[in-house]
């Protein structure tokens, strides 16, 4: 039986990197997968690759900022496969690195709204239906942190604040899910070899390589097994806990 035989689980930000590599994953594992996004090009993309493998999948576009959008990917999800076994709150967007004092403010709403604020609404309509399964393991909740919750960066303000609120709520709903059975864990990775990377200037990246005691960043698919082992029954015991994926670079 594979790791997430007749499991359904919608992933959030799925149409391009790590959520990606997830979506692929998940349904390599048996799981049916709503892959979920604003880009409905690369997502139903993604969709197609899954189903050429034998995979299954559906594309629903989603704005995370939007409860209402987000409220309809929940009621998709169901009335496609007729349940929601697992969440995997991965959606997000960067900030616009800048001191404190030449911030602007629009700009740390802006993230806030996406990386914390979309993802707590995601988590809320998931419950809903999650709640609604039979059996004691109703669902499985995976929200995707970030080092920078956990240890600072030079003018970083709103990615870091985001992300360490998402760690913190979802600590809090797995001590108010746990008994009900949904569990909430978190997964905070550090630098991974996505797109977004490939604008880093060279020095950057060599010295951000540098700071990691692995020697490496990581490659999408090795944040994807975390995600799927987090979502399955394999860590039905694993409840509240933060997974820091990160080559060591918050140990040193």
């Amino acid at each position: 039986m594979k790791l997430l035989e007749n499991k359904v689980a919608v992933i959030l930000g799925s149409t391009s990197g790590v959520g990606e590599a997830a979506a692929y994953l998940f349904a390599e594992e048996g799981a049916k997968v709503i892959v979920s996004g604003r880009n409905q090009e690369r997502g139903e993309s993604v969709v197609h690759a899954i189903e050429e493998k034998g995979g299954e999948a559906a594309f629903v576009k989603c704005d995370i900022t939007v409860e209402d959008e987000v409220k309809f990917l929940m009621d998709e999800t169901i009335r496609i496969y007729g349940k929601l076994n697992i969440l995997i709150g991965n959606a997000g967007i960067p900030e616009k690195k800048a001191p404190l004092h030449e911030m602007e403010l629009s700009d740390f709403e802006r993230v806030i709204d996406t990386d914390m604020i979309g993802i707590v609404m995601s988590n809320k309509y998931a419950v809903r239906k999650m709640l609604l399964n039979e059996g004691c393991n109703k669902g499985s909740i995976v929200n995707v942190g970030s080092i920078l919750g956990v240890v600072g960066a030079p003018n970083s303000t709103a990615y870091p604040a985001a992300k360490a609120g998402i760690t913190n709520f979802t600590t809090s709903c797995a001590v108010s899910y746990a008994s009900q059975g949904i569990r909430f864990n978190t997964i905070s990775p550090g630098y991974v070899n996505t797109p977004l990377l490939k604008n880093l200037p060279a020095d950057l990246v060599k010295s951000k390589i540098a700071a990691h005691p692995i020697g490496r960043f990581a490659e999408p698919i090795e944040i994807a097994e975390a995600l799927a082992f987090l979502a399955s029954d394999k860590a039905s015991y694993v409840v509240g806990a933060n997974l820091r994926i990160d080559g060591g670079y918050t140990v040193i």
